[in-house]
């Protein structure tokens, strides 16, 4: 079992999405971010003053799956997110010790689903 944790443009998030129900992913979590990488922010200029915006808008996706789901998870969210260009985002891949489902009392990949 996995944690899949992907941060991405939100413009992209839908075409994501879209990638991930072909694959057969239906099971994620979505919630926004602010970061910066190798973009680095950029400068705006607000009523005469110079502000300085570095940590910028993103998306993060979790999802939980099984391990046969990795490889087509983490192709679909690529699939979904690559433009090319610098700020497309990154995925990290983590280990679950366990995962326990509340209603049924199920644990492991059965919990996953």
């Amino acid at each position: 079992m996995k944690l899949i944790i992907a941060y991405i443009q939100p413009h992209a998030l839908n075409d994501v999405k879209q990638e991930l129900y072909k694959s057969e992913v239906y099971k994620i979590s979505v919630t926004n971010a602010l970061g910066c990488g190798q973009q680095k922010g950029y400068d705006e200029h607000y009523r005469g003053v110079d502000l300085e915006v570095n940590l910028l808008k993103k998306s993060r996706i979790e999802i939980a799956v099984n391990d046969n789901f990795v490889q087509p998870t983490v192709d679909a969210i690529i699939r979904g997110a690559r433009s090319g260009e610098i700020g497309d985002g990154k995925i990290f891949i983590v280990p679950i010790e366990e995962c326990i489902r509340i209603r049924t009392g199920e644990n492991g990949s059965k919990a996953i689903g």
